[in-house]
């Protein structure tokens, strides 16, 4: 079963954004990957423990064989 994950809307400053995108591009992560990067970072700091992230599979799924 595929992973849930919460969609939210978040509204942030445009140089907010800005920054977060350039902290993205130079890990080579999507601005989203990298606010949640971000968000844990900021919550390990303040204590909060959390589960690790589960890995999602990358890339295409596996073809169908047809053997009859």
């Amino acid at each position: 079963m595929a992973e849930q994950r919460k969609a939210y809307a978040l509204r942030l400053d445009p140089a907010l954004w800005a920054a977060v995108e350039r902290c993205a591009t130079a890990s080579l992560r999507s601005a989203n990957a990298e606010i949640e990067c971000l968000l844990r970072e900021a919550l390990e700091r303040r204590g909060v423990k959390l589960a690790p992230p589960q890995a999602r599979k990358r890339g295409r799924p596996p073809k169908e064989t047809n053997d009859e």
